[in-house]
C-alpha cells in the first residue's frame, strides 16, 4: 500500500503580468486539486474558490469507484458554479478549469476538465496523465497542427471545456497504477505555458526536495515572462508503514478481548495494585497432611528460621502480586490505542494508555505519524479527535485513514 510523504510542496503565484490570482488549490492528502478561474478576476476567483471548495470534505461515500465519486464531485462544482453565473450578473460566465487526483492504495485516480494537468515522474522521466480540452489540442489531434507549432499558436489558451458554461460537464477520469517513489505534479497552464516539459523534468531530477523543486518550478515560469497566474502542487508517493496495515487474524484475535477496556479500569490497575487479589494461576498450597500423621522432622532449627522466613515471605508476595498486575496492566495497554500529535504537531496514533509513570516511563508508543499538522484539523473535530480516547486498533486505524483522506479536517488552499 502507498501514502504521501511528508515531501510535498503547494503554491500558488499571481505572475508578471497579471493583477489578481484566480487560480486555487486544494492540497491535503490524499487528495489534490488544482483550478484556473475565467471570467474577470472577481469572478474567476469566484469559481475556481467554489470547486476546491467542495473537495474540502473528501469525496462521496456510497457506491462507485474513486473515478466515479471523484467525476461526481467536480459534477457538482459545475452545477453550483452555472447556477451562480445565471443568478448573478457579476459572475455572469464566469467558469474554471480543474484536476483533480485521488491516491489510492496502489493507484492514482484522477478527474479532469480544461488544460490544467497532471504528471508523473518515474525513473526521470515525466508523463502527462491529462489530455487538454483546447482548441489547440483538437488541432494536433486531428494531425493539422505539430506540437512545436502549438506552442506558440496565438490561440493557445482558448479551451474547448470548463466547469460553469454549460449545464452539464464531460468529465474524463483515469486511473493510473503507482508506485513508491513516484513524484506527482498538478499545475496551471500559467506553468505549462512558460515551461517546456524537458525543463520541468530537469527541474524535477535536479532538486533537493519537492519544496525546492516547487519554488524553482514557479521562478522559470515568471522568468519567462510569468503572463498568466501559476500554481504548483508536487506530492510523493511511498511504501505505507506496517503500523496502519490492514489487522491480522492475529491482532484481531488479541484485539476481541481488548477492545472494550476501559480507561477507568486500567488507571484503576495501575494505581491501585494493593487492592487487587491474589493473581489467577497463583500455584495451589500444599494440601495438609492427614489427620495422625506426623510430620517428618525437619533437621534445621524451626523457630529463628521460621520467623526469617515470614518476615521475608509477605514481602515477597507483594512483590511478586504487584509485578504480577503491572504485568497484565502493560499487556493490555498495548491492546489499546489514542490519537494525539507528536513534538511536531502531527496527527499521531499511539499504542497504549496517555499516562507516565514515575522516571519517566511512558506507556505508550508511537505506532504511526500521519502526514497531516494538527492545525489543518477543523477546531471542533481537533477537540474530539485528538482527545487522547482510548480506541481499538480497527477503530482507530480508521480514524486516521479518514484523517489522510481529507474526511476529518478542513481547510482550502488558496
Amino acid at each position: 500500500m502507498l501514502r504521501v510523504a511528508e515531501d510535498h510542496f503547494s503554491d500558488t503565484h499571481t505572475g508578471r503580468q497579471r493583477r489578481a490570482n484566480e487560480d486555487a488549490y486544494f492540497a491535503r492528502a490524499p487528495l489534490f486539486v488544482v483550478a484556473d478561474g475565467m471570467g474577470g478576476a472577481q469572478a474567476g476567483e469566484v469559481a475556481s474558490g467554489m470547486a476546491v471548495e467542495l473537495f474540502a470534505d473528501g469525496l462521496p461515500d456510497g457506491g462507485g469507484g474513486l473515478e466515479q465519486r471523484l467525476a461526481a464531485v467536480v459534477r457538482e462544482a459545475n452545477d453550483r458554479i452555472y447556477r451562480r453565473s445565471r443568478s448573478d450578473s457579476a459572475h455572469a460566465g464566469m467558469g474554471t478549469t480543474l484536476t483533480a487526483a485521488y491516491v489510492g492504495d496502489d493507484e492514482i485516480s484522477i478527474a479532469h476538465v480544461g488544460d490544467s494537468r497532471a504528471y508523473c515522474l518515474r525513473d526521470g522521466k515525466l508523463m502527462r496523465l491529462t489530455r487538454d480540452h483546447s482548441l489547440v489540442d483538437e488541432l494536433i489531434s486531428s494531425g493539422r497542427l505539430t506540437p512545436e507549432e502549438a506552442e506558440h499558436h496565438p490561440q493557445r489558451s482558448v479551451i474547448t471545456r470548463a466547469l460553469g458554461p454549460e449545464s452539464h460537464v464531460e468529465v474524463d477520469t483515469r486511473t493510473h497504477r503507482a508506485r513508491p517513489g513516484d513524484v506527482y505534479l498538478l499545475c496551471s497552464d500559467g506553468l505549462t505555458s512558460m515551461v517546456s516539459e524537458e525543463q520541468a523534468a530537469e527541474i524535477l531530477r535536479s532538486a533537493p526536495s519537492l519544496r525546492e523543486a516547487g519554488r524553482r518550478l514557479i521562478q522559470a515560469a515568471n522568468d519567462a515572462g510569468g503572463r498568466d497566474n501559476i500554481t504548483v502542487v508536487l506530492f510523493r508517493l511511498e511504501e505505507l508503514p506496517e503500523a496502519v496495515a490492514d489487522t491480522t487474524s492475529d491482532d484481531q484475535a488479541t484485539m476481541a478481548g481488548g477492545s472494550a477496556l476501559r480507561a477507568e479500569a486500567v488507571r484503576e490497575a495501575l494505581a491501585e495494585p494493593a487492592a487487587v487479589g491474589a493473581p489467577a494461576g497463583a500455584p495451589a498450597r500444599a494440601p495438609a497432611p492427614p489427620p495422625g500423621r506426623p510430620r517428618r522432622p525437619r533437621t534445621a532449627p524451626a523457630g529463628p528460621t521460621r520467623s526469617r522466613a515470614r518476615r521475608w515471605l509477605v514481602p515477597a508476595v507483594v512483590v511478586v502480586v504487584v509485578a504480577l498486575i503491572a504485568a497484565g496492566a502493560w499487556v493490555a495497554s498495548q491492546t489499546v490505542y489514542f490519537i494525539g500529535t507528536d513534538s511536531h504537531g502531527q496527527v499521531t496514533l499511539y499504542q497504549g494508555v496517555p499516562y507516565d509513570l514515575p522516571g519517566g516511563i511512558h506507556l505508550y508508543s508511537p505506532s504511526f505519524v500521519s502526514g497531516v499538522n494538527a492545525t489543518e484539523v477543523n477546531t471542533t473535530r481537533r477537540r474530539t479527535l485528538l482527545d487522547h480516547t482510548l480506541r481499538s486498533h480497527s477503530d482507530a486505524i480508521d480514524l486516521m485513514r479518514r484523517l489522510e483522506r481529507g474526511q476529518l479536517a478542513a481547510g482550502v488552499g488558496r
